[in-house]
């Protein structure tokens, strides 16, 4: 069992920076891909972003490419998502969650354990 919990949302200008992160508790960290959701009002939640256990391979959303960067410090159990030049689009709930898998997978339903969300909303 796999305790998530994000921090780090907030309100932020277009254009600017903004990290969220997610500590784990619980057992074997290491063990799980781990991956930034989010879901923005009205809409289905979508994938961000992954990382695979050690932290060498990543996978993006197109969306995010090039803005979005996925890590994780498995000695403290947390994974970050820092976001750059945020846009307006990118208001959402931003939701870690974790995947026995070893595979970076970009569907919600795949992962096994989920965090409760934390807001980040882009001004225009």
């Amino acid at each position: 069992q796999v305790q998530l919990v994000e921090s780090g949302g907030g309100l932020v200008q277009a254009g600017g920076s903004l990290s969220v992160s997610c500590t784990a508790s619980g057992r074997a960290f290491s063990t799980y891909v781990m991956a930034w959701f989010r879901q923005a009002p009205g809409k289905e939640r979508e994938f961000a972003a992954a990382i695979s256990l050690g932290g060498r391979n990543t996978r993006y959303a197109d969306s995010v490419k090039g803005r979005f960067t996925i890590s994780r410090d498995n000695a403290k159990n947390t994974v970050y998502l820092q976001m750059n030049s945020l846009k307006p689009e990118d208001t959402a709930v931003y939701y870690c969650a974790a995947d026995r898998s070893s595979l970076l997978r970009t569907v919600p339903g795949d992962y096994d354990y989920w965090g409760q969300g934390t807001q980040v909303t882009v001004s225009s």
